[in-house]
């Protein structure tokens, strides 16, 4: 995976048509993917549950539209559009990269604090809200992964918005 055409043809449009795009918000899902699959595996390697480049697993899938999407139509109906489907499916994680990113964002969106705009913020945050603190996943890595695999490719304005 190309990190520059991820975010260019996937984060950036899915974050703007869902009215969530921030450089926070980009920088977040990108750190996300990069640290949940080094942006190369579709699925958990161990043969764990996890899905698509954001690693979400079913349960937490059905979790959020459970729990978070049932009760805000407007965004479940948006990330429907924008994924191509009408009923959601965590199947689709594996492949519409669409679907996976969006869900990857409502994830975070459900959390009543705001985004960090610090890149070591961010990874406390991942650790916390994405991979928890029972997580095998250390912010280490996740700096460790932002820098080699996101960092290179934000544009000079998303570096200078994302304080290290």
């Amino acid at each position: 995976m190309e990190t520059r055409q991820l975010i260019a043809y996937v984060i950036r449009p899915v974050l703007q048509a869902l009215d969530m795009y921030s450089i926070p918000a980009l920088t977040l899902v990108a750190g996300t993917a990069a640290q949940e699959s080094q942006l190369r595996f579709i699925h958990q390697l161990g043969g764990g549950p996890a899905l698509g480049l954001w690693q979400m697993e079913p349960a937490t899938h059905a979790d959020i539209w459970d729990n978070y999407l049932r009760y805000k139509p407007d965004i479940a109906n948006r990330i429907k559009n924008l994924a191509g489907i009408t009923t959601a499916g965590e199947r689709y994680l594996l492949f519409n990269l669409f679907y996976a990113c969006a869900m990857c964002r409502a994830h975070y969106r459900r959390r009543p604090e705001a985004l960090p705009e610090t890149l070591e913020a961010q990874a406390a945050y991942w650790k916390k809200h994405y991979n928890t603190p029972l997580g095998r996943g250390t912010t280490d890595e996740y700096l460790h992964n932002f820098r080699r695999l996101v960092l290179p490719y934000l544009t000079p304005e998303e570096r200078r918005l994302l304080r290290e």
